[in-house]
């Protein structure tokens, strides 16, 4: 079993950090994304964020609505996948995301949600060329990401076309699985990205993470993908999550 409030590195592409349980896995997350931040803004000035959906980002964003630790008007808000529904949908990644963090000075031309309600492989495009014209090569200093059941991560779901695109950052993805379209990153934008989390708790992950954590890269389960030696990924897990990951 691994040792729980511990980090190590599980292979030359992916590092653990298994929290003894959720307040713990949510409070290292919180820790990391400051931590991430504070550097960013350090060394290059500001603090360049894909957000993501879910329960355990909700948790995350909540926590740091409560916090006065960073110079919020240096952080740069993006999402790294969106459903396609309106901004004020309750399925909204951004309307999730902009609720908890609202109370947040941060300046709105410096949030960029992804317009994926319509339109949506022209929004793709479009969101692409914001990304090209206001970051560089590195693109993000975080990417936030969860894994389904699955094995999806973003919007990057087993057997869709969006996994083997190479030459695209941004995609409209068609799911055939749920009968709709989603905007999503693609794997060369959350590869060419400094840091990547992903964020897996509870008894319902068992099975698939070590399943995704065993299997070889190009496997069914696209977050088998996450991490290069270059960008290592940090997968942040409770010890419901990691029940059967051994070392």
């Amino acid at each position: 079993m691994l040792i729980k409030n511990t980090l190590v590195s599980f292979d030359e592409r992916r590092d653990l950090f298994v929290a003894k349980d959720k307040p713990s896995a949510i409070a290292f997350a919180v820790e990391n994304w400051i931590h991430s931040a504070q550097r960013a803004i350090q060394q290059r000035g500001r603090f360049v964020v894909a957000l993501s959906g879910g329960s355990t980002p909700k948790s995350i964003y909540q926590a740091l609505a409560l916090l006065q630790v960073l110079d919020w008007s240096k952080i740069w808000l993006f999402w790294s996948d969106e459903r396609a529904v309106p901004p004020d949908h309750p399925d909204s990644n951004y309307h999730m995301a902009m609720e908890a963090l609202r109370p947040l000075p941060i300046p709105p031309s410096q949030i960029f949600r992804m317009e994926a309600e319509a339109d949506i492989e022209q929004n793709a495009k479009k969101y692409e060329e914001i990304l090209h014209r206001n970051l560089d090569k590195h693109l993000f200093d975080l990417v936030m990401l969860g894994m389904g059941e699955d094995g999806h991560t973003a919007s990057l779901f087993p057997h869709t076309a969006a996994l083997t695109v190479e030459d695209r950052l941004v995609v409209a993805n068609h799911v055939p699985q749920k009968d709709c379209h989603r905007m999503t990153f693609t794997f060369p934008c959350i590869e060419q990205s400094r840091h990547v989390a992903i964020y897996a708790l509870g008894p319902s992950k068992q099975e698939i993470l070590a399943k995704v954590l065993t299997a070889p890269i190009q496997s069914p389960y696209p977050s088998s993908r996450l991490g290069t030696p270059e960008h290592k990924a940090l997968w942040i897990l409770d010890s419901e999550a990691a029940g059967k990951i051994s070392l």
